[in-house]
C-alpha cells in the first residue's frame, strides 16, 4: 500500500547533468554529425550519427545514458566518479567515430579535394561534455591539483589522436597541413601581440591603481576614463589609432624605421593595452581597498616603513583580487588580438578572417579553435592559482 507521506515521482539530484545529457542525446539523434563535400567551398551533404560509414557509430552515445541515469541518483562519491569517467570517455568516442567516418568518406570520394567537416551535432555534444566535467569536479570538492589532473586526463586522448595523425582525414586537419607554416607563424605572432600588450599594461596599470588608491581625487577620473575606453568597439579603436600613428610616423622617420605606423603591430598593442588597463587598475585599487586598516596600523606599529608595509602586508593581501583582474586582462587580450588582424597585425585572427573571406568554415575553425583553447587554458591556470592561494590563506 502506498504511504501518504511517500514522495511521488522520481527525484532529480543533478539537474545540470540531466539537461546536458539530454542535450547530448538529442544532438546525437537530430543534428548533423559530419558533413561531406566535394571541396572546401561547398557546404556538402550532412550526415547524422547513425548515417556515417562507421557501423559502431551509435555506440559512441552509450556513455550519455549513464550520465542521464546518474542525474536521478544520489550524488555520492562513487556515483560522481562514475559520471566523471563517462563524461571523459564520451568525447573520445565521438571524436574517434568522426575520424573513422572522415577516413572512410575520403577513400570513397571521387576527388582528392573532397572534405569531411564536423557538424553542429558533434560540437554541441563536445560542448555539453566540456561543461559536465567542471561541474562534476566542483560537486566532488576536488583540490585544485586534482582538478587540473582530471582536465589533463580528459584532454590527453584527444591530443594523442591529433598528434598520432588519427584525425588527418578531417577537413580541419587538411587545412592545417596545407597551411602549417602560416599557422605556426600566426600562433607565434598572436603570443607576441598578447605579451606586447600585457607588459605595458602591467607597467602602467599597477602604478595607476596604487596612485588611484592613495589619492581618491585622482582615482575617480582615471577609472571613469578607462570605463569610457571599454565602451568603444575594438574595430573603431583600431581605426581611431591609424590616422595619428600614420601622421606621427611620417613626421618622425625613426618611428617608421622601428615598425611604428598606422597599421600593423603598433596600433594593435596600443589598443589592446588601453582595453586591458581597466581590469588591472580597478582590481589593484579594489585589492588595496580590501586590506583591513587594522592590519596596516599594526604593521606600522611594529616599526615597518611605508615601503615595507606595502610589500609585506598590503601586496600579499591584495594579490587574489589583483590576480582576478589579471585573469580578465589576459583572457580579454587573447580574444581581442584576433581582431587586430584586420589592421595587419597578424596572429591567428588572420587565418580566421582568411576563412571568412573565402567562405571556408574549417579555415575559420583553424584560427578560432586555438584562440579558444589558449583562452580557456589561461583562465584555468589563473583559476588554479586563485583557488590555491585562497586555500593557503585559510
Amino acid at each position: 500500500m502506498h504511504r501518504p507521506d511517500a514522495p511521488l515521482g522520481v527525484a532529480v539530484h543533478n539537474r545540470p547533468m540531466l539537461a546536458l545529457a539530454t542535450g547530448v542525446l538529442l544532438a546525437g539523434m537530430l543534428l548533423p554529425f559530419v558533413a561531406h563535400a566535394p571541396n572546401r567551398l561547398v557546404s556538402g551533404v550532412a550526415l547524422q550519427l547513425w548515417q556515417v560509414p562507421d557501423v559502431w557509430s551509435c555506440v559512441a552515445l552509450i556513455p550519455a545514458l549513464p550520465l542521464m541515469i546518474g542525474a536521478f541518483l544520489r550524488q555520492t562519491g562513487m556515483v560522481l566518479w562514475g559520471l566523471l569517467a563517462a563524461a571523459i570517455v564520451l568525447p573520445v568516442g565521438l571524436t574517434h567515430v568522426a575520424a573513422v567516418s572522415a577516413e572512410a568518406l575520403s577513400l570513397s570520394a571521387e576527388s582528392k579535394s573532397a572534405r569531411t567537416s564536423l557538424g553542429s551535432g558533434f560540437w554541441v555534444m563536445i560542448l555539453a561534455t566540456a561543461l559536465m566535467i567542471p561541474d562534476l569536479t566542483a560537486r566532488m570538492g576536488l583540490s585544485p591539483k586534482v582538478r587540473l589532473f582530471v582536465s589533463c586526463v580528459a584532454i590527453a586522448p584527444l591530443a594523442a589522436m591529433v598528434l598520432l595523425g588519427h584525425l588527418d582525414a578531417m577537413s580541419i586537419m587538411k587545412e592545417y597541413t596545407n597551411k602549417a607554416a602560416l599557422f605556426h607563424a600566426a600562433l607565434i605572432r598572436h603570443f607576441v601581440i598578447v605579451l606586447g600588450a600585457l607588459v605595458p599594461t602591467l607597467l602602467l596599470g599597477v602604478p595607476l591603481g596604487i596612485i588611484a588608491f592613495r589619492r581618491p581625487a585622482f582615482g575617480g577620473p582615471v577609472l571613469a576614463g578607462l570605463n569610457i575606453i571599454q565602451t568603444v568597439p575594438s574595430i573603431a579603436l583600431f581605426g581611431l589609432l591609424m590616422a595619428p600613428l600614420s601622421a606621427l610616423a611620417a613626421r618622425v622617420p625613426l618611428l617608421q624605421s622601428i615598425g611604428i605606423s598606422g597599421i600593423g603591430l603598433a596600433p594593435a598593442i596600443i589598443a589592446l593595452t588601453l582595453y586591458a588597463m581597466l581590469p588591472i587598475v580597478r582590481n589593484t585599487y579594489q585589492g588595496l581597498g580590501e586590506v583591513p586598516p587594522q592590519v596596516v596600523e599594526a604593521a606600522r606599529g611594529v616599526g615597518m616603513t611605508p615601503t615595507q608595509v606595502f610589500w609585506h602586508v598590503e601586496l600579499p593581501l591584495a594579490l587574489p583580487v589583483f590576480l582576478a583582474g589579471l585573469r580578465v586582462t589576459v583572457v580579454q587580450a587573447i580574444g581581442l588580438a584576433a581582431v587586430a588582424a584586420l589592421i595587419g597585425a597578424g596572429g591567428l585572427g588572420s587565418i580566421m578572417f582568411q576563412g571568412l573571406f573565402a567562405n571556408a568554415l574549417d579555415l575559420v575553425l583553424l584560427g578560432a579553435l586555438p584562440i579558444i583553447g589558449i583562452a580557456v587554458a589561461a583562465d584555468a591556470i589563473f583559476n588554479f592559482a586563485l583557488i590555491s592561494l585562497q586555500r593557503t590563506k585559510t
